[in-house]
């Protein structure tokens, strides 16, 4: 699976419930973008560059902060609590489920945009900046949370370039960070595996101290 995840995505199902063999496999590779595989006579190593993509239900079990902490951006996701929104979600699945091909094809020209879209930023994204000051500030936040190592730092100032780069933009602006930190940060305030991740707060009210 890593050989055949090279420059792509590995997307892990219910990654807290990995066994703790396998976790130790994904963070040698994420950290040294090679996998070494010894077993039975075999010896093989290879590239293991790839985009960890994780879900889970945390009820179900923790992230091991180790591995918690590779991943760049941690979302919570919230099952939808509006009606309207809900019945839409249910007609178009049920729309799907009967007619995938002319659900796709009803879709086509929005689904078409948004590849258009981001091609474009990912062109764009080597033009994008992002000012000292700004860098300087972001650093800040990190450090008054007393995040662990520069990997916060590194992936916020990801973030809002691509951020940016989406929105069309090459430069970098408060509102750009404003909108990735706290799904930058967030994960990384845990210093007890017993806590539970913040849900945001924390990071907003420093990022409102630093940059106001």
């Amino acid at each position: 699976l890593l050989a055949k995840a090279i420059r792509g995505i590995l997307y892990v199902d219910e990654v807290n419930l990995l066994d703790d063999h396998l976790v130790d496999i994904l963070l040698d590779s994420a950290a040294s973008g090679w996998n070494t595989v010894e077993r039975e006579g075999i010896s093989i190593k290879h590239p293991a560059r790839f985009v960890l993509v994780g879900s889970g239900n945390p009820e179900e079990g923790e992230l091991r902060p180790q591995l918690l902490d590779r991943f760049g951006m941690h979302a919570e996701i919230r099952t939808v609590r509006d009606p309207e929104t809900r019945v839409r979600v249910v007609e178009e699945r049920s729309s799907f489920d009967q007619n995938p091909e002319e659900c796709l094809a009803a879709n086509f020209n929005e689904l078409e945009a948004l590849k258009t879209k981001i091609t474009e930023a990912q062109e764009r994204l080597t033009s994008v900046e992002l000012a000292y000051d700004l860098r300087v500030k972001i650093s800040q936040v990190c450090g008054s949370l007393n995040v662990d190592g520069l990997r916060g730092d590194i992936v916020t100032n990801r973030a809002a370039k691509a951020y940016a780069a989406y929105n069309g933009r090459t430069t970098v602006t408060v509102e750009d960070i404003e909108k990735v930190i706290t799904l930058c940060l967030r994960h990384r305030l845990r210093k007890d595996p017993l806590e539970t991740i913040d849900s945001g707060d924390k990071v907003s009210s420093v990022f409102e101290e630093v940059f106001n």
